[in-house]
C-alpha cells in the first residue's frame, strides 16, 4: 500500500508541474489564437472541458457551433487553448494534407491501448498507415455485397424476437438493447464469423453489456482522462495493472470491468479461429459466413502475407477489440436515434414503409437495389448528418502550424483574419456538429431533421465547399487517414435492419421522454437523470401490409 501511495504522490507532483508549465506557456506568452471570438469560460481550472464533455450541455454545442463562426477558441484546463473549427478548408487540412502535424491526442491513444490493445485506435504515423493498409481490402464494396445475406439473416432473427413479445398487442421495448444486441451479432457473424446471441433470450450477452456501459462510464471520469498521459507510463504493466485494481473509484473499477470482458472474449475467439485455420479448417465460421467474415480474411491475408509485413496476433485481436466496440456501438446508436426520429415524424415512417413494402415483395431485397432506395438512403444520410454519434474529436497540433480558412472572420481587434496561426500543443477540436449543421452551407433549416433535403438536390454550397468528410459532405465518419474504416459496413447494416423492421412494425414514442446524452459516442437514457442507457418505443405490428417471408408469426406468438 506504502507503494501505490508513493506512486500516487509522483503523480499528482507531475501533474502539477505539467499544469504550471502550461499555464505560464498559455498566459505570459501572448497568442494569436486570442484574437478568435469565443464564449467565456466558467472555470480558469476547468475552462470548457465540463461544458465539452458534459451529458446534458447540447446548449453549449448549439452555441459553440452556431454564434461563433467556423472557427472558435475555447478554454482547457488552467487557461490552455482549445480552437474548434469546422471551416472545410481549415479541416482539409487538418485531417488530411497536414494531418500528421494534427495527431491524436496523447490521453486518447493511451486510452485506446488501454480499452483494445494495439489496434487500429491505438496507433499513429507510419504504423496506423500500414495496419489500415492490411484492413483495407476486408472492407471493401465487394464483401459488403457477401455479407448482405447474414445481415438479413440476423435481422430476421431479430424480427421474430420482437414478434413474439408483441403475443399481447403492441408493447413498449427497449430499442437501444435489441439495436446493441443485434449490431453486436452482426458485427460478431459478419465481422468474427462468430454468435455471440440468437436473440431469443430477453436478457443480452455480458459482451454487449460491457460495450454499452463503457463510453457513458468513461464520461463521468474527464479529468482522469486528460491525466492519464502522465501516468500511462509508470512502473511495469503488473504494476499499473495493481493500482487500477485498487485505484479507490467505483467507476474506475466499472471501466476495468468492461474491458476486462470485451478483450477476454476477442481473445476466446482469436485463439479459437487460430487453432483451426492451422488445422486447415475455418472452423465455425464456415457455418456462418461461409468463410467470408472479416477475421477470416485479415487472418488469412495475415498468414500469407510476408514476413515483414505480418502483424503479431496481440495487433490482430487489437483490431477485433476496436472493430467489435466500434460497430456496435456506433451502430446500434445511430439504429436507435432513426427509430426516434421515425417515431416522431409517422408521416416519414409511412412514406419510408411504402418504398420498402414495394422493394421487397419478392423477398429480401438484393443488396445493389437496397444501397439505391432513395428514400431510405435519404432517411440515413440525414439521420446521420443532424445526429453524428462522436461529437468529441480532437487533435493535438505536433508543431507550429498555420490554418488556412475558405472565407475570411473577425477577430476581437476588428481585423479579417484569413488564416490562424495555431502553435504547436495547440488542441483542435473537430466541429463535427458544426459542420454538418452550418446554415452558411445547409440552408436557413440546417438544423433540422429533413430527409427530403437528399431527394430535392443539395445546395450548391455544400457542393463547392468540398467538404473533407469520407461520406457525403459530412464529416460524421472523418476524412483522411484516420476515417471510419468501417463506414460502408455501417451503412448496410443500417439499411438492412430497415428493410427487415419497417414493412412488419410501427414505431410510436413512449410515455416518458427520451433524453440524448452526449458522449464519446452519444447515448439515450428514458429521462434526463436516468445515467443507464435506455431508449423504449411502443412497437406494433403493422395493419394490412403483406410481410414478405422470413418471419412465422403463428409461430413467434
Amino acid at each position: 500500500m506504502s507503494m501505490l501511495l508513493s506512486a500516487l504522490q509522483i503523480i499528482v507532483l507531475c501533474s502539477a508541474s505539467w499544469s504550471l508549465w502550461k499555464f505560464l506557456r498559455q498566459h505570459i506568452v501572448k497568442s494569436a489564437l486570442d484574437n478568435i471570438k469565443g464564449p467565456p469560460a466558467k472555470s480558469f481550472w476547468r475552462g470548457h472541458i465540463s461544458q465539452l464533455n458534459g451529458r446534458h450541455e447540447w446548449d453549449f454545442h448549439h452555441d459553440i457551433s452556431q454564434n461563433y463562426g467556423p472557427v472558435v477558441k475555447l478554454q482547457g484546463m488552467f487557461g490552455s487553448k482549445i480552437l474548434y473549427v469546422f471551416d472545410p478548408l481549415a479541416l482539409h487540412h487538418i485531417i488530411v494534407k497536414d494531418q500528421e502535424a494534427y495527431e491524436e491526442p496523447d490521453h486518447i491513444i493511451k486510452i485506446n491501448t488501454i480499452f483494445f490493445g494495439p489496434g487500429l485506435l491505438s496507433t499513429l504515423g507510419s504504423h496506423h498507415r500500414k495496419q489500415r493498409k492490411l484492413l483495407n481490402p476486408v472492407f471493401s464494396i465487394n464483401h459488403m455485397r457477401h455479407l448482405t445475406p447474414v445481415f438479413y439473416r440476423i435481422t430476421h432473427q431479430l424480427e421474430r424476437a420482437i414478434a413474439a413479445r408483441l403475443a399481447e398487442g403492441a408493447q413498449e421495448l427497449d430499442v437501444l438493447d435489441w439495436m446493441g444486441r443485434t449490431a453486436l451479432e452482426l458485427i460478431g457473424q459478419g465481422g468474427l464469423g462468430y454468435s455471440f446471441d440468437p436473440l431469443v433470450e430477453d436478457a443480452s450477452e455480458s459482451t454487449s453489456d460491457a460495450i454499452k456501459t463503457l463510453l457513458p462510464t468513461l464520461g463521468r471520469l474527464p479529468f482522469h482522462r486528460l491525466l492519464l498521459p502522465y501516468v500511462y507510463d509508470y512502473g511495469t504493466p503488473a504494476f499499473r495493472r495493481m493500482v487500477v485494481e485498487y485505484f479507490p473509484d467505483s467507476w474506475v473499477q466499472a471501466l476495468l470491468r468492461a474491458v476486462d470482458t470485451i478483450d477476454a472474449k476477442c481473445t476466446e475467439i482469436f485463439r479459437g479461429r487460430k487453432a483451426a485455420l492451422e488445422r486447415g479448417d475455418g472452423g465455425m465460421t464456415h457455418q456462418i459466413a461461409e468463410g467470408k467474415d472479416l477475421l477470416s480474411i485479415l487472418m488469412n491475408a495475415n498468414m500469407n502475407a510476408d514476413a515483414g509485413e505480418r502483424v503479431p496476433d496481440q495487433e490482430v485481436i487489437g483490431h477485433m477489440n476496436a472493430l467489435v466496440f466500434a460497430a456496435m456501438d456506433t451502430t446500434s446508436n445511430a439504429l436507435s436515434k432513426t427509430m426516434n426520429l421515425l417515431a416522431e415524424h409517422p408521416e416519414v415512417q409511412r412514406r419510408l414503409r411504402k418504398e420498402l413494402v414495394e422493394a421487397s415483395l419478392d423477398g429480401d431485397i438484393p443488396y445493389d437495389e437496397l444501397v439505391r432506395l432513395p428514400y431510405l438512403d435519404a432517411v440515413c444520410r440525414e439521420t446521420l448528418r443532424v445526429f453524428p454519434f462522436a461529437m468529441l474529436l480532437a487533435r493535438d497540433t505536433c508543431k507550429d502550424m498555420v490554418l488556412p480558412l475558405s472565407k475570411p472572420i473577425r477577430g476581437e481587434d476588428g481585423r479579417m483574419l484569413s488564416e490562424i496561426p495555431v502553435p504547436k500543443g495547440t488542441v483542435v477540436q473537430i466541429g463535427v456538429q458544426g459542420s454538418n449543421m452550418n446554415k452558411a452551407l445547409w440552408g436557413k433549416d440546417a438544423l433540422e431533421w429533413k430527409p427530403e433535403r437528399w431527394i430535392n438536390g443539395l445546395p450548391a454550397a455544400v457542393e463547392e465547399a468540398k467538404i473533407p468528410g469520407v461520406y457525403s459532405h459530412l464529416m460524421t465518419f472523418l476524412g483522411g487517414g484516420r476515417s471510419c474504416i468501417g463506414f460502408k459496413f455501417s451503412q448496410i447494416e443500417m439499411k438492412a435492419v430497415l428493410a427487415i423492421l419497417l414493412p412488419v412494425f410501427t414505431f410510436e414514442l413512449p410515455k416518458d421522454s427520451i433524453m440524448w446524452n452526449i458522449a464519446a459516442v452519444n447515448y439515450p437514457t428514458m429521462g434526463k437523470e436516468a445515467t443507464k442507457p435506455c431508449m423504449r418505443l411502443k412497437i406494433g405490428f403493422v395493419k394490412d401490409v403483406k410481410k414478405p417471408g422470413g418471419c412465422d408469426f403463428a409461430d413467434a406468438k
